[in-house]
């Protein structure tokens, strides 16, 4: 690579103000010592680039940095790709020549935030730091908040609670106004069993955005956090975190073990028989609903939800919904549609007893008295004490 020729200083001061490096006077800041680098950020090493100068080096990392936001698709900024390993390098050399350089320190630090290697992002944010003072919910600190948020995240999911809570922790430090910090500084509270602070969290970032219904949701869990202890607490949250993650067979897992663990538990119980619903497992929804239904916050959905697991477990999920999707079709006067589902209802499962009596029901209305006979006939083999389809059995024998 040749090397870059040496800017005017009015190019080299222009090039710095694209990414707003101007610095303003500023309160102390205190941040966490670095952490352990997360999986799947090693360390960056960038090659060694010879530059006239540092200025000539921050250009050209501005320069880098610019081709890269024109070359690759919006928001796939990532340090693997050439340009941006290019930027970092060259920011590298820059702050290497002149390591009390603010604007070198910001610019290098904004390249890290904006490729997403959130581990040299905090400690290029920190290094700016010591020579800027960062102003709590100032863009400087929003965006070495973001590090934060985002290494905690990270910690998150690897199952280190107390690292992930320093983490939004100091994201809060850095920007007070940031939700998601609060959310999750919250949920990491809730989890280690301090409810109180759990709660104060929950308001705070509900404060911030109020129409947030999983915030409010899990307010209220903290505030009843205490009738079911920190193990199926603790359980509950990290169901929740997998299932809105898509690891749904975690999830599942995990809403049991709160319940079983805390029998009270209505909500514990009620997640895992949603979830269970929606994967086809019938047996986990019927112990599920079985145990929402023994507590006295159960309702009419969960009434609803029983039954539907209870014929589930019998005769299959697939086949007790079709049967309903063609029930409701029938109440709404599209018997031709119905007589369609029970017959599909009949063929997930032969020996759906409803399902046949229900379709010799809109075969007979259809005075298809031949195919209501077979439909009745199957349904009284099934069910001899159903009296309705044996009478109806009779009729469509006979014709009429």
């Amino acid at each position: 690579m040749s090397t870059p020729k040496r800017p005017s200083a009015s190019l080299a001061v222009r090039a710095l103000l694209v990414l707003g490096l101007s610095a303003a006077p500023a309160l102390a800041q205190d941040t966490a010592p670095p952490a352990p680098q997360p999986t799947g950020q090693p360390a960056f090493a960038p090659q060694p680039v010879t530059y006239t100068s540092a200025a000539d080096a921050a250009a050209a990392a501005q320069k880098f940095a610019d081709e890269a936001r024109k070359t690759y698709p919006k928001g796939s900024a990532n340090i693997d790709q050439a340009l941006w390993t290019q930027a970092a390098a060259a920011a590298e050399a820059a702050v290497l020549a002149e390591p009390g350089n603010a604007d070198y320190l910001k610019l290098r630090a904004q390249i890290y935030t904006e490729v997403g290697f959130w581990r040299q992002a905090e400690v290029t944010w920190a290094a700016y730091f010591k020579v800027v003072p960062a102003v709590p919910g100032s863009r400087d600190a929003q965006q070495a908040g973001l590090a934060q948020y985002n290494l905690g995240y990270s910690a998150y999911v690897r199952n280190q609670p107390d690292l992930a809570a320093r983490y939004f922790a100091e994201c809060l430090k850095f920007d007070p106004q940031s939700a998601q910090c609060a959310g999750w500084a919250a949920r990491t509270a809730l989890e280690g069993g301090d409810y109180a602070r759990a709660q104060a969290l929950y308001a705070q970032a509900i404060a911030l955005t109020p129409g947030d219904k999983s915030l409010k949701y899990f307010q209220g869990l903290a505030q009843k956090a205490a009738d079911y202890g920190p193990a199926a607490t603790g359980a509950f949250s990290r169901a929740y975190a997998d299932l809105d993650a898509g690891r749904k067979t975690q999830a599942l897992a995990g809403f049991q073990a709160a319940a079983r663990s805390a029998p009270n538990f209505t909500e514990a119980w009620r997640q895992a028989g949603r979830l269970a619903l929606d994967m086809g497992n019938a047996q986990a929804a019927l112990e599920a609903y079985q145990g929402v239904m023994a507590l006295p916050g159960a309702d009419a959905t969960d009434k609803f939800n029983l039954a539907l697991a209870q014929e589930g477990a019998q005769y299959g999920l697939d086949a007790v919904r079709t049967f309903r999707a063609a029930y409701g079709q029938y109440t709404a006067g599209d018997k031709a549609a119905a007589q369609s589902g029970f017959q599909q209802a009949t063929a997930q499962n032969p020996d759906y007893a409803k399902a046949w009596a229900w379709l010799g029901r809109t075969r007979y209305e259809a005075k298809n008295y031949a195919g209501a006979a077979e439909a009745y006939g199957r349904a009284v083999a099934l069910d001899p004490n159903d009296k309705s389809s044996a009478y109806f059995l009779k009729l469509a024998q006979q014709g009429k």
